[in-house]
């Protein structure tokens, strides 16, 4: 019996769409929903290509979110396979994107597929919105689809993020909200100078150190029951000429914050920079606001996910909140209820990155059967 899924995640796979490249993905996504009756969309902006595609006219709206484009391969000499020839070793599908995240959007169309032709007069309407840029810096991607969504007051209800969420089986775990996300990069002035004349040099590491120390022992609060405390983590620190007799005039500090809904980041900006004040740094700072915390409580969308998940696999499905960001967090600001529900994780952005071959069957039947618990509540 052919596996519709498996083989249109190796057509997608097939398509080296790094980012923010689509490669013609969208188009054979496209061509297949035309065929079922929806409306297609192409939204480009700037050097990203997007797609809003939409079954129907009438509320509640469920809509499918993902991205085509990939990261970068990385070493070829490393991968088993070429990471753009999808191939099937050992009941595993290898291909950059196969778990991040192709095999979502073809489990997704399989779904709609099979659903529509069994329920050609669902209730509300089907969409997706589909972008080339969430690898990459996710300016022209998902936001912008949203800034015009909202712009003609076209809501979504329910969105189903296909981003691999599931630690040791599919389904183990679902992602009902996402900790925000911020960034600082912190420049602090010195004087340069000869490490011999410390005194006709000011040192901007010494003075920074016992600043930064104080930061990375901050308690910022407390979570909830949702979300662990925030965290605070230098990522990149450089000053220096590289000789080792110049004191530097400049040290430069990048540092993320990822935050719970218990504090709100004019709150965490307000004590960073309290705290550089208070150690008399001269400073330069930019912040870089990656994204709002959000959470999907219990409502429609998390039930019809969990009950989806317990029927197609037995398991009893784990909500959380860990982890990176993703495109979840332009989309719940817009009052649509969220969820992430992908395959296995353990490959993503690694050399071999993979999926079991089943559980891409397994996927395709659980977002139709959400799909029919929210659409079709009646055959429940």
């Amino acid at each position: 019996m052919t596996n519709a899924t498996l083989e249109l995640a190796k057509e997608l796979i097939s398509r080296a769409s790094v980012t923010p490249l689509d490669e013609g993905c969208q188009p054979l996504m496209a061509e297949r929903l035309a065929k079922i009756g929806f409306d297609i969309e192409s939204m480009v902006f700037h050097d990203t290509t997007n797609m809003w595609a939409r079954r129907g006219t009438e509320e509640p709206v469920f809509c499918f979110a993902g991205h085509t484009d990939v990261v970068p391969a990385g070493d070829i000499s490393s991968w088993h396979t070429a990471p753009f020839e999808p191939t099937v070793i050992d009941d595993y599908l290898h291909g950059r994107g196969a778990a991040d995240m192709k095999g979502s959007l073809a489990a997704m169309i399989v779904a709609t597929e099979r659903f529509i032709e069994k329920h050609p007069n669902h209730k509300g309407s089907i969409a997706y919105l589909v972008t080339s840029d969430e690898e990459g810096p996710f300016i022209n991607g998902t936001p912008k689809v949203i800034e015009t969504l909202e712009s003609r007051n076209e809501k979504i209800t329910w969105s189903l993020v296909g981003e691999p969420s599931s630690t040791y089986k599919l389904g183990d775990i679902v992602k009902n909200g996402r900790r925000g996300s911020l960034t600082g990069n912190l420049t602090v002035r010195g004087i340069q100078g000869h490490v011999a004349y410390p005194h006709l040099a000011d040192n901007p590491v010494h003075k920074a150190a016992p600043a930064l120390a104080e930061l990375a022992q901050m308690h910022w609060d407390n979570g909830n029951a949702f979300f662990p405390p925030t965290s605070f983590q230098i990522a990149n620190i450089n000053g220096g000429t590289g000789a080792s007799n110049v004191v530097p005039g400049t040290l430069d500090v990048m540092f993320n914050f990822r935050y719970s809904t218990e504090v709100t980041a004019e709150q965490l900006i307000e004590r960073v920079l309290n705290i550089l004040d208070a150690h008399g740094l001269e400073y330069d700072i930019d912040w870089v606001f990656n994204g709002l915390p959000f959470l999907t409580g219990e409502g429609p969308l998390l039930e019809a996910t969990k009950a989806a998940i317990k029927d197609v696999t037995g398991i009893e499905t784990d909500p959380q909140t860990t982890g990176g960001t993703s495109d979840g967090r332009f989309i719940a600001p817009t009052g649509a209820q969220v969820i992430e529900l992908g395959p296995v994780n353990a490959t993503i952005h690694k050399v071999n990155e993979c999926v079991r071959v089943s559980d891409l069957e397994v996927l395709a039947r659980c977002y139709e059967s959400i799909l029919e618990k929210l659409l079709c509540p009646e055959t429940q």
